[in-house]
């Protein structure tokens, strides 16, 4: 199981946000390049990359940053989601050495547009499915949808996707602990990896987490918990590969 540090950028700053909401935010750091560059020295084998302009805009809005991070680092393999709604965009993306594009709301408002994607960009499309109370949220997690998360899981499989990104909106952002539960039913499921995410409060968590491998969860995202220190990337990362030795 792999860490992955989060980098959430905001008006050309490293964010957080709580519960994802875009008026709850703590600034970390002003330079989200030199932020990645901090996580890769420190171990990191993946990055995860959010927009949250483009979450709530419907278009990129951070991508010359991205881009910058992706040339620095291009043996990185780094996922960015956050306002992905066109083929255009995932084009864009993966030519500026882009790994993996996650697809949130469009891939619930409009699910044939993942299956198109997968045909076009096979092996580079992630569906993040993030979720209160069992139900999938949407428009950066400013509404909920009525659709079941395990489901729509289970329909994006069938399409092809590469895995799934499951975050808890509940638990985002406020360092309450991750909901081991829920990722641990959502991965039972399904055959494609599962991605945890939200609510990773310190090193308990990853321990809980590493005994779910055989449940096919495959990594996991952190971010607040690595900004406040009470996660230390490579300490957790240790463990992590420890465990699958």
């Amino acid at each position: 199981m792999i860490i992955i540090p989060a980098i959430d950028i905001k008006e050309g700053r490293c964010v957080r946000l709580r519960q994802g909401r875009m008026d709850d935010e703590t600034i970390f750091d002003e330079d989200p390049v030199a932020v990645a560059e901090g996580w890769i020295e420190a171990g990191a084998k993946r990055l995860h990359l959010v927009d949250l302009d483009g979450a709530v805009s419907g278009a990129p809005r951070n991508f010359d940053i991205i881009k910058s991070i992706t040339s620095n680092h291009p043996d990185i393999p780094i996922q960015v989601g956050g306002g992905i709604r066109d083929e255009d965009t995932v084009q864009e993306y993966l030519e500026a050495g882009v790994q993996y594009v996650i697809i949130g709301t469009r891939a619930v408002t409009a699910p044939h547009f993942v299956n198109d994607l997968c045909l076009e960009f096979p092996g580079h499309v992630i569906v993040g499915l993030d979720a209160k109370n069992g139900k999938v949220a949407i428009d950066g997690w400013s509404k909920l949808s009525h659709h079941d998360v395990v489901d729509l899981a289970q329909h994006f499989e069938t399409d092809g996707v590469a895995s799934i990104v499951f975050t808890d909106v509940s638990r985002d952002g406020m360092m309450q602990g991750l909901n081991v539960e829920s990722t641990v039913e959502l991965a039972a499921a399904i055959h494609i990896p599962v991605i945890a995410s939200g609510g990773v409060t310190n090193i308990d968590d990853i321990k809980r987490l590493c005994k779910t491998d055989e449940e096919g969860i495959v990594g996991v995202i952190v971010g607040r918990a690595l900004y406040e220190g009470t996660i230390d990337l490579t300490e957790a990362q240790g463990i992590a590969s420890k465990h699958m030795a």
